[in-house]
């Protein structure tokens, strides 16, 4: 039985779909701050849709587009997330560049989504 897409993914499952090795998702964590799949115990990654959207996007910009490591952080630090997913086919169009103070807001925001979603399947999960 397939996965929905709201699905969380495991390490295996992300590296088949990004079509790249479960070592190179791991390096990535290490260059990229703003690659943090969830945990369990035991360090078992589970990767949101989110997190999926913006592998796609490093994967392209590194794989495809010939960007450096250098070269993404630095679009991510001047264009944010956005571009990034974009990038990965997800969004439309390049986000405008952003305030400081709005960027952290998003994350706030993509973070309280990702709580409410993780709490309503552990609702469910508890009802009788």
């Amino acid at each position: 039985m397939a996965k929905g897409p709201e699905a969380f993914r495991t390490i295996s499952e992300a590296a088949d779909e990004l079509s790249v090795p479960q070592h190179v998702l791991r390096f990535w964590e290490t260059k990229f701050a703003f690659i943090r799949p969830m945990k369990r115990a035991g360090g078992r990654r589970f990767y949101r849709p989110s997190d999926i959207a913006v592998l796609r996007g490093v994967r392209r910009l590194l794989h495809d587009e010939g960007y450096t490591i250098k070269g993404v952080q630095r679009l991510h630090r001047e264009e944010g997330l956005r571009r990034l997913v974009s990038a990965g086919g997800e969004g439309s169009a390049p986000a405008p560049s952003q305030s400081p103070a709005s960027k952290g807001r998003d994350g706030l925001y993509e973070a309280l989504r990702d709580l409410e979603t993780a709490k309503q399947r552990l609702d469910a999960l508890l009802r009788p």
